[in-house]
């Protein structure tokens, strides 16, 4: 009897608009931060490889990815978070949409990524 207790279902609190707004807000903060770095890392590349155009143009490739990789992240997190807003029975496949398009959009920078390299 203790162990069914202990595995009882918390019903879900609801998502507020305020939670979609603080995720929304840490979104655009992670990205505005992945920009700040990226840019970082590109100025720092080119003062080490001084006119070395390929060690530039692979931060750069890095840079774009790491900035794409921080709103792919945060658009899934704020479209995980609009997904709790709908009703139980249609969370799994709004969550499941949300999962795919990050999958695609992680895939797609990757692949901008190894272009730009190359």
């Amino acid at each position: 009897m203790l162990v069914a207790a202990c595995h009882k279902a918390n019903a879900p609190q609801p998502v507020t608009a305020q939670d979609l707004q603080a995720a929304q807000q840490e979104a655009k903060r992670e990205v505005a931060d992945a920009r700040a770095e990226a840019s970082k890392d590109v100025k720092s590349a080119a003062k080490v490889s001084g006119s070395d155009a390929a060690v530039v143009s692979a931060a750069k490739a890095t840079a774009a990815y790491d900035v794409a990789m921080a709103k792919a992240d945060g658009d899934h997190k704020v479209a995980t978070e609009q997904c709790l807003t709908l009703q139980a029975d249609m969370q799994q496949a709004c969550k499941d949409q949300a999962d795919a398009a990050y999958q695609s959009t992680a895939a797609a920078a990757k692949g901008a990524r190894m272009a730009k390299r190359q």
